[in-house]
């Protein structure tokens, strides 16, 4: 294998590729990146078992091609060499089956490869009908809901982010059981067939940092047991988490005895200044108080002290909750709107939260019991 690349082209295919690469992986093979060149242009190929990633650079982006041929390297090293060098033409030579020279006009390295038929196959085939949306929305749906997925492995389902397709409506769900996040987007064409399966919500986030903020197309691969995703040249291949992810329909009430017209500024910057009297000890819990026309945020801790914040709202009802000031930050947070409305009927039931001009996103926060 032998071949010239300037160095922007190929770092940013080996940035894309490398978040398939863990460090906790016990299988040698996996911790590197394989390199194919072929008549069509340089693949680079990564996987942990848990997604795989190729990215392409077409023979026109390459500068010069000498020697078709494959090596895998030691993804750790190849792309810190490859970000430290100067901003310039690389060349690639493999000598001797598996030494790897990379080198510029005064830099040389030699790097000891692996032989490529040890890395896996990776199964990248495409569907014929895959779903299409703008990867700004994609990225929106992300990072409106992933926070509320669950950190804690004994429930697998929980870390992941529900997607469920039906005609042209596609709703995604994330809960940890403590909250509870909802999305629903409309897509421009109708699925061949309804859609319910469950993404690890690591692996979307992973995703989305290789998405820009335009609106170009994300393809969405569906199949029983993985899901591949196509932006530009590279593919991102996440297995599917197995199991029914828990009904939530029911959880979200319909009806409210009180709902909250807020500013999204003065309700989020009472919410965390009343945050810094809160400890995880106490689940970060402070209390609203909402008395007519006066909406009290609070949080009283003995071994610290105690802050009060008040503003007027319109509102002829009176309530007492307590939740969990992080996650009421997190829920106000996906939301990119000037008013958010608070909805409440008492202080067992869900705290949801909306915007009455926006109805595709509703997050909702259990209520902390208080003595």
């Amino acid at each position: 294998m032998k071949f010239v690349v300037k160095k922007e082209r190929l770092l940013e295919s080996l940035n894309n590729t490398s978040r398939a690469i863990s460090t906790k992986n016990l299988i040698p093979i996996l911790t590197g990146i394989k390199f194919d060149l072929m008549e069509e242009g340089l693949y680079l190929s990564a996987s942990d078992t848990d997604v795989s990633i190729r990215s392409f650079i077409s023979k026109d982006e390459l500068t010069e091609v000498e020697e078709l041929g494959s090596i895998v390297i030691g993804g750790k090293y190849i792309v810190e060499i490859i970000r430290k060098l100067p901003n310039t033409d690389i060349s690639f030579e493999v000598l001797d089956g598996y030494k790897l020279i990379i080198s510029t006009e005064n830099t040389e390295f030699n790097l000891n490869g692996v032989n490529p038929n040890e890395f896996p196959n990776l199964d990248l085939d495409e569907t014929k009908e895959p779903i299409v949306i703008s990867n700004g929305v994609f990225k929106d749906i992300i990072n409106q809901t992933v926070f509320a997925t669950s950190q804690n492995e004994t429930r697998p389902l929980l870390t992941g982010i529900n997607f469920i397709i039906s005609g042209n409506t596609l709703e995604v769900l994330a809960t940890d059981s403590y909250r509870l996040a909802r999305k629903v987007v409309e897509l421009d064409h109708d699925a061949l067939n309804d859609v319910n399966i469950v993404i690890p919500g690591k692996n979307l986030v992973e995703l989305t940092k290789m998405l820009d903020e335009d609106d170009e197309s994300l393809e969405i691969h569906l199949f029983s047991n993985k899901v591949l995703f196509k932006y530009h040249n590279t593919v991102f291949l996440s297995r599917l988490l197995s199991g029914s992810y828990p009904t939530t329909s029911n959880i979200i009430p319909k009806e409210f005895d009180i709902e909250l017209e807020c500013s999204f500024d003065d309700l989020f910057n009472m919410i965390d200044r009343a945050s810094l009297l809160t400890s995880d000890r106490e689940k970060n819990t402070i209390k609203l108080s909402l008395n007519k026309n006066e909406l009290m945020i609070s949080s009283n801790s003995p071994e610290i002290g105690k802050v009060e914040e008040k503003i007027e709202v319109n509102s002829d009802k009176a309530i007492n909750i307590s939740f969990s000031s992080k996650f009421m930050l997190d829920a106000i947070k996906s939301f990119n709107s000037e008013k958010i409305v608070i909805c409440m009927n008492n202080d067992i039931s869900p705290i949801v939260i909306k915007n009455n001009d926006d109805e595709s996103l509703v997050q909702l926060v259990l209520p902390i019991k208080t003595s």
